[in-house]
């Protein structure tokens, strides 16, 4: 069965992650077959891409997302869009309103809630200094 799941990236202790369409059987970080997005929950608010005319398609073709990025398609609105889409909408109509949202929402600020693991804190200092 094909899933719509996160794929973590990022240093340790610095999680982002990538939304990607991959067989379940593969694991976390193995083989995709395509990248749909991506999701970063350290900025505030938590920065969520989503390219919606690929989601659409992998989602009428037969692919179930996991828990976590049907809460990330939830907020985006594209499970939404996607009830729309199976009742008879255009997908062009459906991806261009999603286009105008993502355009009238307000810029993310870059900053994460967390600092860095390598800022100072627990520097390793050694003795004698």
């Amino acid at each position: 069965m094909v899933r719509i799941r996160l794929r973590r990236i990022g240093l340790k202790k610095q999680p982002s992650y990538r939304i990607v369409v991959t067989d379940q059987r593969n694991p976390r970080n193995g083989s995709f077959i395509e990248i749909v997005g991506s999701y970063n929950p350290r900025t505030r608010p938590s920065t969520e891409i989503v390219e919606e005319e690929r989601i659409l398609y992998w989602l009428s073709v037969g692919a179930q997302p996991t828990e976590a990025v049907e809460g990330i398609l939830r907020r985006a609105g594209t499970l939404d869009r996607f009830a729309r889409l199976r009742a008879g909408e255009a997908i062009e109509t459906l991806v261009a309103e999603a286009a105008a949202a993502v355009a009238a929402a307000e810029p993310i600020s870059p900053k994460t809630r967390y600092p860095s693991p390598g800022d100072g804190q627990g520097k390793f200092t050694p003795r004698g200094e």
